[in-house]
């Protein structure tokens, strides 16, 4: 559960000067913290607020601190509570659909820049096959009429439904895979040659 609404978000960011839409810094958290098993708040915070001075005990970033805080409580819990940080229902389907498309190229950025790049052949057919649908959506132009009528309604729940559930599977599906490559690294380093000027943390 998110303490904090897609609205407030929008408006610290905006306030610290990032050009970066809530949905999409909220999706490129996700996207780092599903390959990286310690990402750091810090290295979220350049990403999103760049030309800000990071300080905890500026007020101003506190919201952006929480939401990092109850994302990993979320997606590492045991209660399945992740979401995406999206518009709120009472903003137009266009925009809720706009935004949730932001998220998914903020994931997949994330995904791709946040921790050890994962290769291609390193992931399960499930999660090829969610990415690329997060893809898709990313990729989607918004062509709706109004509001929206009750199918259109019904088909972007599910397409959000879609999203958490998948990217909750991506988290749990390599995570394990990402910290026993930090394990493997660590260890290489102990056992390594000191006088040896190879990368410790490169398996060949």
């Amino acid at each position: 559960m998110l303490q904090v609404t897609f609205a407030e978000v929008a408006r610290v960011l905006e306030g610290l000067g990032s050009s970066v839409p809530a949905a999409e810094a909220h999706g490129c958290l996700v996207g780092a913290l599903c390959t990286s098993s310690d990402y750091p708040m810090e290295r979220w915070l350049e990403e999103i607020i760049p030309d800000a001075d990071l300080d905890e005990d500026d007020a101003s970033q506190q919201p952006l601190r929480l939401l990092y805080a109850d994302t990993i409580n979320a997606l590492r819990g045991e209660d399945m509570e992740f979401e995406a940080l999206l518009p709120d229902d009472d903003i137009s389907l266009a925009a809720r659909a706009g935004g949730l498309s932001q998220w998914c190229q903020g994931f997949l950025y994330g995904f791709g820049t946040g921790g050890k790049p994962v290769k291609q052949e390193e992931l399960p057919g499930n999660v090829n096959e969610i990415l690329n649908d997060l893809t898709h959506i990313g990729r989607a132009s918004v062509e709706i009429d109004g509001e929206g009528n009750e199918s259109e309604e019904e088909a972007y729940a599910e397409v959000v439904e879609y999203v958490r559930v998948g990217v909750q599977l991506i988290h749990d599906e390599l995570i394990p895979v990402a910290a026993h490559r930090i394990d493997v690294g660590d260890e290489a380093g102990e056992l390594a040659d000191p006088d040896d000027d190879s990368d410790p943390g490169t398996l060949h």
